[in-house]
């Protein structure tokens, strides 16, 4: 699936967005072509990120905060146990050994979440559970590991539970080893202080940041909710994955590539089946759709062929630009926004990996910015070709290739060729390698960019 060199494209490559009928992409004046950071800039402009909302904690993953969230108490609030034992005054302790162990009289037990806590006087100890908190004139909690347990044998490996053996709560427990002031003791406040910065503006909330919120008391929290992005896939030769094909039908893959692209990036995708090749029908499934879009996406029909209806059905009243840009994969683009509440839409082209690669250089920018993040673009690196031959590239048009980059050795290997239809290499590469506008020849050894997709 995989070749370490990539072949010089052929004349159908050169044009692989030419959809249904385009003419040849070198025709026209110069400046039918735009650059990549041109049209991504255009876009980017369009965009303004979403009115900020008030969630439940559950509904704010993955979404931005907007406000600081300082602590409003103490965490932990109180001084606790971090283990199993018992709660005991370090002088009573002092010198244990398992030959003369410091024999206490147990006054009770505490529990995690216990109130009416027992004082602990010179000579005793309080069985004291992970979490509970630390009862007056203990000084130190000792690990259940260290005592007889009360069992007036050897080392205990575990308490027996309070409902099956109420008097472990009582008589008297063995303990072998000293333990210094504070040991297993975890103080209030050592994770955070009142009062202090618990997550910053313009953090985006995972797993983590949401059981932060929860443990210092939140239950909503202010946020730029996670943009709805719908994705259109147009074409009458699609047919939904699992339907059989007729004669001259393909699968539809890229709505379903661009609706997992659009959650990768952080949106909530919907996916529409794909619409026909009737101008009329795709202007009544978007305008369907933008009840519940933030940002429109469209795939296939943007170019000049007969059938290319997304062009004929949003060029009449001039809210989506179409252009022609100097990439390869995915010269054929359009953007703009449309409806009552101007909703961005970008229409890419309908080859997989055209649109594909359209999505990671205009679309995920798109989404980020809605979420109001500041990053947001893929991360990039310098990798050294590893290929068996010379990379070609059409001269005038920024190529972005498939690829396998090496982090441990930074080298990046060519997958598959650079036709726009090899979904299949596109699904092993883990990065696109960058070949410059000024480049038409990348020799092995030599240093490129990759756009990292992992």
């Amino acid at each position: 699936m995989s070749s370490s060199t990539a072949p010089s494209p052929s004349h159908d490559d050169h044009d692989e967005d030419r959809e249904k009928g385009a003419p040849d992409p070198c025709a026209g004046p110069a400046r039918d072509l735009w650059t990549v950071d041109e049209h991504l800039a255009d876009v980017l402009a369009s965009v303004t990120p979403l009115e900020p909302i008030e969630l439940q904690l559950l509904d704010a993953q993955g979404c931005v905060l907007v406000e600081d969230v300082t602590v409003p108490v103490a965490l932990p609030p109180f001084d606790n146990s971090s283990m199993d034992g018992y709660a005991v005054r370090v002088a009573d302790v002092a010198g244990a050994t398992e030959e003369f162990p410091a024999v206490l009289t147990v006054i009770g037990d505490v529990a995690a979440g216990a109130d009416g806590l027992p004082e602990v006087g010179p000579g005793q100890a309080a069985r004291i559970m992970t979490g509970a908190p630390l009862p007056p004139g203990a000084e130190a909690v000792v690990p259940v590991e260290w005592t007889d347990g009360g069992t007036g044998g050897g080392a205990a490996t575990g308490m027996s539970a309070a409902s099956t053996s109420p008097g472990g709560a009582a008589g008297e427990v063995r303990v072998h080893r000293a333990a210094e002031a504070r040991a297993h003791v975890r103080a209030r406040g050592s994770d955070v202080r009142a009062g202090e910065l618990a997550l910053a503006a313009g953090t985006v909330l995972g797993p983590p940041q949401i059981g932060l919120l929860a443990a210092i008391g939140r239950g909503t929290v202010r946020v730029r909710p996670r943009p709805r992005v719908v994705v259109i896939s147009t074409g009458s030769e699609l047919v939904q994955p699992g339907e059989p094909l007729g004669p001259g039908q393909i699968h539809d893959s890229n709505s379903f590539a661009l609706a997992a692209a659009a959650r990768d990036a952080g949106a909530l995708a919907y996916r529409v089946g794909a619409v026909a090749d009737d101008a009329e029908s795709l202007r009544s499934a978007i305008e369907d759709q933008l009840i519940r879009a933030d940002l429109l996406v469209t795939t296939g029909g943007v170019s000049v062929g007969a059938y290319d209806v997304v062009k004929e059905a949003l060029t009449a009243d001039g809210e989506v630009d179409f252009r022609r840009l100097a990439m390869q994969p995915g010269k054929p683009q359009g953007f703009g926004a449309i409806g009552a509440e101007r909703i961005p839409l970008l229409a890419l082209p309908g080859n997989p990996v055209s649109s594909y690669v359209s999505f990671e250089l205009f679309v995920r920018p798109a989404i980020r910015a809605l979420m109001g993040v500041e990053d947001l673009h893929r991360p990039r690196a310098r990798a050294v070709l590893d290929a068996d031959g010379p990379l070609r590239s059409p001269a005038g048009r920024r190529q972005f290739l498939r690829g396998v980059y090496d982090r441990e050795t930074g080298a990046v290997t060519p997958v598959g060729g650079a036709g726009s239809h090899l979904i299949a290499a596109l699904a092993h590469a883990d990065c696109l390698i960058v070949v410059p506008e000024e480049t038409e020849a990348v020799a092995p050894g030599a240093e490129l960019e990759v756009v990292l997709l992992g």
